[in-house]
């Protein structure tokens, strides 16, 4: 089992807003974390990478491979940020640095993990902008984040979470800025490269649709805690909850097949 949550609770100045969930992540599976606003998902993915706000503090565990990372010093705990756990934000615009090219953040991880030196580290960035399918890659990578799309902002992102080829990848709402019809794109593109690479992936999203897209189990979140846990087609054809219900019901993305190929 590659990621195992157990009983994660985390406050914030007092508030419980996580409140003892559970979940498993077993190597190369696909699980969608999915409730709406609030209901504590994106908090449970920072506490996973050690990322809590100020005034946040962690409980229960959070192993991955069998060590715990819950309570793991920062300097030990960055060495399995990027290297063996990546993250995609919601807004690419805020994670991405703005006085800094695109190539040189892709390739900061690169360099960070990998040793590689600056001309190798331009060769990679190059390479990992074009596998994410970003248009005249050699060129894009000393552009600013301002001078490029929503998407390909998006894409760099995902580039830059993927460039050292972590075993899972943490993606927190990365299409919701998105127009539907790059939205699909990027969920294809997200799908293309976890299965090409053998990740794990843990899909974050409000939109049950949208998560049948990517995931084929959903572990459903209201109020901080786990609700509803089952296939995602179960929760799609059955759903025994109050919210999952109603987020079905919510649904509008526009489904699609992977079969399409990438974009």
């Amino acid at each position: 089992m590659s990621l195992v949550v157990q009983d994660l609770v985390v406050e914030i100045d007092g508030r419980r807003v996580v409140d003892g969930v559970s979940f498993e992540v077993p190597d190369g599976s696909r699980v969608g974390l999915i409730g709406e606003s609030g209901s504590g998902k994106s908090i449970t993915a920072l506490a996973i990478l050690g990322l809590l706000p100020d005034g946040a503090t962690a409980s229960g565990s959070i192993r991955w491979h069998g060590t715990e990372l819950l309570g793991m010093p920062d300097r030990e705990l960055a060495r399995f940020r990027g290297d063996d756990i990546g993250i995609v934000f919601q807004e690419p615009r805020t994670a991405l640095n703005p006085i800094r090219t695109v190539g040189r953040q892709i390739s900061e991880s690169v360099r960070i993990h990998s040793g590689v030196g600056r001309s190798e580290a331009r060769t990679r960035a190059i390479d990992e902008a074009a596998r994410v399918h970003l248009p005249d890659p050699a060129s894009i990578v000393d552009k600013y984040p301002h001078q490029l799309s929503g998407g390909q902002r998006q894409r760099v992102a995902i580039a830059m979470a993927l460039a050292c080829r972590p075993r899972l990848l943490i993606a927190d709402e990365p299409t919701t800025a998105l127009d539907v019809t790059i939205q699909a794109e990027i969920l294809r593109l997200m799908l293309s490269l976890t299965s090409e690479h053998g990740m794990s992936l843990v899909f974050i999203t409000h939109d049950l649709a949208v998560l049948a897209q990517v995931a084929t189990h959903g572990v459903v979140l209201e109020d901080g805690r786990v609700v509803e846990s089952a296939p995602v087609q179960t929760l799609l054809s059955a759903p025994t909850s109050p919210i999952t219900q109603g987020l079905l019901r919510d649904a509008t993305a526009t489904l699609w097949r992977p079969e399409g190929g990438d974009s």
